[in-house]
């Protein structure tokens, strides 16, 4: 894995961020992973990029400063060259695979019928 600038964060990389954060007298790291769906704001001290994930069937989304010092370091997985600068439509997109996954489980049961009702018919 590369260690990259957050300055080079580019909507459709896989990404891993390193982020400290302050439980009272304690501090420790948190890893957020996922894909980077959008970057706004360009250069500018608020600039902000969104990371999602699917942990456990539900969609999870991460908006993070990009000139934070509380991130301590971002690792690139693997890069994408989408074809759009926002790639909100992957939201969309997951919803539709769980939805068809939950078809899948309710279609054997008619295909069972029919394959059976074809080799009565055969048989004759």
């Amino acid at each position: 894995m590369e260690i990259i600038k957050p300055e080079q964060i580019k909507p459709g990389m896989y990404i891993k961020v390193y982020q400290k954060i302050k439980d009272k007298d304690k501090e420790r790291k948190q890893r957020i992973e996922g894909l980077v769906i959008a970057r706004k704001h360009g250069n500018e001290a608020g600039a902000t990029f969104t990371v999602r994930r699917i942990i456990k069937g539900v969609g999870v989304e991460w908006t993070l400063p990009v000139f934070s010092p509380t991130l301590e370091k971002v690792e690139l997985i693997k890069s994408t060259r989408p074809r759009r600068a926002k790639l909100y439509y992957i939201r969309r997109k997951s919803q539709k695979q769980i939805r068809k996954s939950l078809r899948k489980v309710e279609q054997p049961k008619a295909e069972i019928q029919v394959s059976s009702e074809a080799q009565v018919t055969e048989a004759k």
